[in-house]
């Protein structure tokens, strides 16, 4: 008996990591699926990603709980590198969200959230690992395509976008609040790391989970304009 006991423990052990790093993985994948969808409907103008510094993506957000009116999600960043954040993307940072009383949005019970940082002191303020929107950094729903012509803010740290039952939009968060998800970067890249570590000194290289994300941006917006 004692002998089943220890292997039970063992195997426990060995698998919850497993479980972790599988589950940063699907995180990854579906954030790239995300993007990839909805670059393809061409409803985010190719100016916002050209100017952008850095992109996150939450995919598939819920409720927390009915009756609460709260959401959270996790989801993944990566920012221009460079000293001036003009050049490729960086390897991803794992990153939270979570929006208090906003809801899901458009009635569903899933939303998938990308957000461009469009401003370095806005990337600097999320890079901080702890970010409060309307108190640390100016945000606003995103313009459709055919509105981009008239946006020009630079007041405006952050645009959001949401996309729920294939509907897309525009989409303001509130005062939602953002986070680094750093037990799931210490799954992905094997030690004890930070937001900036990954994004501006470059201390981790893409992960092969993360590679299909970095080329989609990559392929998307090379460099910023």
């Amino acid at each position: 008996m004692t002998k089943k006991i220890t292997l039970l423990i063992v195997c426990v052990a060995v698998s919850l990591p497993l479980f972790a790093e599988n589950k940063v993985s699907k995180r990854l994948a579906d954030s790239t699926t995300v993007l990839k969808t909805i670059l393809d409907k061409q409803e985010i103008p190719q100016a916002v990603m050209d100017k952008a510094v850095c992109v996150l993506v939450y995919p598939g957000v819920k409720k927390v709980a009915v009756g609460i009116g709260g959401t959270y999600g996790r989801g993944v960043l990566s920012c221009r590198t460079g000293n001036e954040m003009t050049g490729a993307w960086s390897a991803p940072s794992m990153y939270t969200l979570d929006t208090g009383s906003l809801g899901v949005q458009l009635g569903s019970t899933s939303t998938d959230y990308v957000l461009f940082v469009m401003t370095t002191r806005g990337a600097n303020k999320v890079l901080t690992g702890k970010l409060k929107l309307g108190a640390d950094a100016n945000a606003t729903a995103g313009p459709s395509t055919a509105n981009a012509a008239g946006f020009n803010d630079p007041n405006v740290d952050i645009l959001a976008y949401s996309q729920a039952k294939g509907l897309f939009a525009g989409v303001s968060l509130g005062s939602a609040s953002m986070e680094t998800d750093n037990d799931a970067n210490k799954e992905l890249y094997g030690k004890e790391i930070d937001a900036t570590q990954i994004v501006r000194d470059g201390a981790a290289p893409v992960p092969a989970a993360g590679k299909s994300l970095v080329d989609e941006l990559n392929k998307m917006s090379p460099m910023r304009k």
